[in-house]
């Protein structure tokens, strides 16, 4: 590993790693995750070999079939029953990934777990189907460990309306929030949840900002700018702004298809990419708002940056384009471990 990023505890905002091992037609994928078997872009191995410290695990329930992104069915709502149950299975998953790591791997539920070593894993759920509107769910949910949510994927539910893939794009797109989705947002501000704009429409945006005005900071784990690539799945300057105002931050998302102006689906794409869009939140935002959100395990890479042991070669592409040290360290992690330690201990 490179020197900088040997010194520097990167924290990336959200990876789908649970979903791919749950899905997995391995036996021994979770054993795989712990010992390095090379599957999708990120393992405990891989981790450690890029530096990476830590990130919000996201729990991803009832995936639309492939083909459904190509016909927009995948836009229907998913039914509560087996989402609860999938969310169960992931999170038993999770949980017993820090039990068999023997300390390699350790979820964070208090901000002095932050600082735990090995791969400290912030448990998020993406997507709030696996709750009901009387939100019942949501104190078992806590005590298992979740500590960040979002209130959506790209499809509507009891809460909220999540943004379609369709390109181009705007985000601003069906209704706001619902009143139970106003009700799970002022619930998760009193249990000290990280509440997550990523995927959810701009009406929704603004609901959110609403509520959290004076409270918590806006967060959007995984996404990128619209101004650089008009997928509806990126932030507009107004929505940037707003979260720099708030004291939040935007996770720079690393899927190609949010990336390039043209929004190819497309491994040949430059990394510096991810730079530039970080560099254009933090002229719109300020640099405090600027963190990394790869979507390794979800999305499709840059090739030159491959998986989760690259990202010290993302690193130098930073220093490269101009991004000073103290600056790269916020980047890196320390924008991210300022938020969560805000929001879990408001």
């Amino acid at each position: 590993m490179r020197g900088f990023a040997a010194r520097v505890r990167i924290f990336d905002g959200h990876n789908d790693a649970l979903s791919r091992i749950a899905t997995s037609s391995r036996p021994d994928a979770a054993a795989g995750f712990l010992d390095g078997d090379g599957d999708g872009h990120v393992d405990l191995p891989r981790a450690a070999a890029g530096g990476l410290a830590g990130g919000c695990f996201a729990v991803f329930t009832c995936p639309p079939p492939h083909d459904a992104y190509e016909d927009g069915s995948y836009f229907a709502p998913a039914p509560h029953a087996p989402s609860w149950r999938e969310a169960m299975i992931q999170i038993g998953l999770l949980l017993r990934l820090e039990r068999e790591s023997e300390g390699r791997i350790r979820v964070a539920r208090t901000p002095a777990d932050l600082d735990a070593s090995g791969l400290v894993a912030v448990l998020h759920l993406e997507g709030a189907e696996p709750i009901g509107t009387r939100l019942e769910e949501l104190e078992l949910l806590h005590a298992a460990g979740m500590r960040s949510l979002g209130l959506t994927w790209s499809r509507p539910n009891d809460f909220a309306t999540g943004v379609p893939f369709g390109f181009p794009g705007s985000p601003d797109r069906g209704p706001g929030l619902s009143s139970a989705g106003k009700a799970l947002v002022a619930a998760c501000n009193e249990l000290r949840i990280l509440v997550d704009v990523a995927h959810l429409n701009s009406r929704g945006f603004w609901d959110v900002h609403a509520l959290q005005d004076g409270g918590p900071p806006l967060v959007a784990s995984h996404a990128g700018a619209h101004a650089l690539s008009p997928s509806p799945r990126n932030l507009t300057d107004d929505q940037l702004r707003a979260i720099g105002e708030s004291g939040g931050l935007v996770g720079i998302n690393f899927h190609t298809g949010f990336l390039r102006a043209d929004g190819a689906d497309d491994p040949d794409t430059p990394q510096e990419l991810i730079v530039a869009h970080a560099a254009h939140a933090a002229e719109v935002a300020g640099i405090d708002a600027v963190a990394l959100g790869s979507d390794f395990d979800g999305a499709t890479m840059p090739a030159a940056l491959g998986d989760a042991a690259g990202l010290p070669g993302l690193l130098d592409a930073f220093r490269a384009a101009g991004f000073a040290e103290g600056e790269l360290e916020q980047v890196a992690g320390g924008n991210w471990r300022r938020v969560l330690e805000a929001t879990w201990a408001a």
